[in-house]
Order: structure tokens, then C-alpha cells, then sequence
């Protein structure tokens, strides 16, 4: 299983988590996970187990406990990935925020030179009344 794989579940997508700000035990994984999660501790066993071979976390024996730590090597794998991922992305809607910004850039000048249109230009097409004089008066 590759990593982006093994991140996909929740349960091992929170344990990498918390696992980047520091190593736990597997007793503090599994009682996170329980409480997150509502799994049993041979459940957040078999998720550690499966971060483990897949080279995502590497634990250690210290007594009676097994800490657990992130292999950041291994996630900067998967992480550059995402990277590639990112900029394929980042050109292309970059480049439609131009475009955007374009329309609205024509919009804006197209109502401006609108306002400025001369008289009667403005009237709904069909209206035979004509326009104002210059002076006020009415047209006979």
C-alpha cells in the first residue's frame, strides 16, 4: 500500500497527524482513537501496524511501551506528490483569475462608457417620443 493509501483512512490520517507534533505511545494513539473514533484498541492496533509497514512510522520497544514517530522522509515523499499535484493546478487557476479579472475589467469600462452615451441613445428601442431639448422645452 502506498502512502497516499494509507493516509486515505481517518483513523491512520489523525494518527499522522498527532504524530507530527511528537511521538506518543501506542496506549496514547489507541486512546485518541477510541474517543475520536469509538475503535477498540486492537483496531487502532491494526492502523498503527499498517502506518508501520508502510514505512510511514517507525516505533520504537522503550520498556513496556512502543513509542511511535512519523518518518518524515517517507511522508515528504508523499508530500511531494501533492506538490506536483499543486502547481499543475496552481498555473492553470491562476491563470483563470486573469481571465476573471479581465471580465470584470471590461464589464466595469462598458458600464462606464455607458453613462457617458448621448441623449436619447438610452431610450428602449421603438419609443417614438423624442428626446428632451437642450433648453427644456418640450418638442411640438
Amino acid at each position: 500500500m502506498d502512502a497516499l493509501e494509507v493516509i486515505g483512512d481517518p483513523v491512520r490520517r489523525r494518527f499522522v497527524e498527532l504524530l507530527g507534533e511528537g511521538d506518543l505511545t501506542a496506549g496514547d494513539l489507541a486512546e485518541r482513537a477510541t474517543a475520536e473514533f469509538g475503535i477498540s484498541q486492537p483496531a487502532a492496533s491494526r492502523h498503527l501496524r499498517i502506518l508501520r509497514e508502510s514505512g510511514l512510522v517507525t516505533s520504537a520497544v522503550d520498556g513496556k511501551r512502543r513509542v511511535y514517530a512519523l518518518d518524515r522522509e517517507r511522508l515528504g515523499a508523499a508530500a511531494s506528490w501533492f506538490d506536483g499535484v499543486l502547481g499543475f493546478w496552481s498555473q492553470r487557476l491562476d491563470a483563470l483569475e486573469t481571465e476573471l479579472a479581465r471580465g470584470r475589467r471590461a464589464d466595469r469600462a462598458g458600464r462606464v462608457a455607458g453613462t457617458g452615451r448621448a441623449a436619447g441613445a438610452g431610450r428602449a428601442a421603438g419609443d417614438s417620443t423624442p428626446p428632451p431639448s437642450a433648453s427644456g422645452e418640450e418638442a411640438s
